[in-house]
């Protein structure tokens, strides 16, 4: 059933908890105007353990749902613990997470409107991400912000809204991570963006699990979408990367166990 992809982040995604925050002190918050919504943004902010001590610059990886990110206190299911991975790889980058909308969700996070479900309004999210939320991260902080040191990544609809981004603006991101993308919710329209789209150079790191779905359209949709790309450039080039995990089902811990390899392969 379609439902599984929407109703759990919907439900809340910003409970209240008496448990402890789990976030690490390289993780911080901000609230930003989103004028593009109508409405304001927290925004979770990791730097590595040497941002302070250092002088460098850093790349970005601009990330979905941030409540689930790196906090056990506001997460829905379990969080990606994103922080505690990053500190044992001791990675060199920076990441931005960008809470969703709670109730709209859905809306920002899918770039067409579905007829049973709604939505469409993902243009608005990406114009925030793009031309308020980027500028302000690449003026407070030592970044590399041109678009091969920029990456976006998400799950589920911010999967799906991820491989979007990376087409509409690759003068912003030439890297995405797509987690069990629900390309079901706007299939049509975003195969044929993927093949009306001209000099794809992005590099894009697909997951999904083989139990995500019992039909499997999960996997025909990721394998539909590999084709187009790969008739839009050529497979030579290696830019592309689907990874299937056996008994992978549809929730956090896929995306978690599932992080690290994908930071990796994108270069990280």
């Amino acid at each position: 059933m379609k439902l599984i992809y929407i109703v759990p982040l919907l439900l809340f995604l910003g409970k209240v908890s008496a448990q402890e925050s789990t976030a690490s002190r390289q993780v911080s918050t901000f609230t930003i105007d989103a004028p593009q919504l109508k409405t304001s943004r927290k925004i979770w902010l990791y730097l590595p353990k040497n941002y302070e001590t250092s002088t460098k610059k850093y790349p970005v990886i601009y990330m979905h749902d941030a409540q689930n990110l790196f906090d056990a206190k506001t997460s829905f299911a379990g969080e990606w613990n994103v922080d505690e991975k990053l500190d044992s790889l001791n990675a060199q980058v920076i990441v931005v997470g960008i809470e969703n909308g709670g109730e709209k969700r859905l809306e920002e996070l899918t770039p067409y409107k579905n007829e049973n479900y709604g939505g469409g309004n993902a243009d608005k999210y990406l114009d925030f991400i793009v031309n308020t939320l980027k500028p302000e991260i690449d003026k407070k902080y030592r970044t590399k912000p041109n678009p091969k040191n920029t990456t976006i990544m998400g799950s589920s609809l911010g999967g799906l809204t991820s491989y979007y981004a990376v087409i509409k603006y690759p003068d912003v991101f030439r890297k995405a991570g797509v987690f069990s993308p629900a390309f079901w919710i706007n299939r049509k329209e975003i195969n044929d963006f993927t093949t009306s789209s001209k000099k794809l150079k992005a590099k894009i790191y697909f997951l999904c699990g083989d139990s995500e779905e019992n039909d499997g359209t999960m996997i025909k949709d990721l394998n539909h979408i590999e084709y187009l790309l790969n008739v839009n450039r050529c497979y030579c080039l290696h830019l592309n990367k689907k990874t299937i995990i056996k008994g992978g089902h549809h929730n956090e811990k896929l995306w978690r166990d599932g992080f690290v390899k994908a930071i990796q392969w994108l270069g990280y």
